[in-house]
């Protein structure tokens, strides 16, 4: 189960650099790797956190190119933001909040 921990931060930070590079596309397809794979593992600490951390940079990525799908990334990253009670899936979950009139 390690190996596939690995892949998917890795796809989470290769998405991270791409979309710090401004291409979007090639960003949503690596985050959307490692969200495939964290959804193949059960459910865990670990997990939970990656996938916090990957939906809320879909969230973050697709918000900049107005795209309404950003909402459900949203969503699931608060969600697994609170469940995991991860410190900077929160203050990321917050930041994409500090935007919108809802308080965590």
């Amino acid at each position: 189960m390690r190996p596939a921990y690995l892949t998917a931060a890795r796809a989470l930070q290769l998405g991270r650099e791409a979309a710090l590079l401004g291409e979007q596309h090639t960003a949503m397809q690596e985050y959307l790797e490692a969200l495939e794979l964290l959804r193949t593992l059960p459910p865990e600490r670990t997990r939970d956190t990656l996938l916090a951390h990957a939906h809320l940079a879909a969230y973050q990525t697709l918000a900049l190119a107005g795209l309404e799908e950003a909402q459900e990334h949203l969503h699931l990253g608060i969600s697994y933001a609170r469940s995991t009670r991860d410190k900077v899936a929160r203050a990321i979950a917050e930041e994409c909040l500090s935007g919108l009139d809802v308080v965590m």
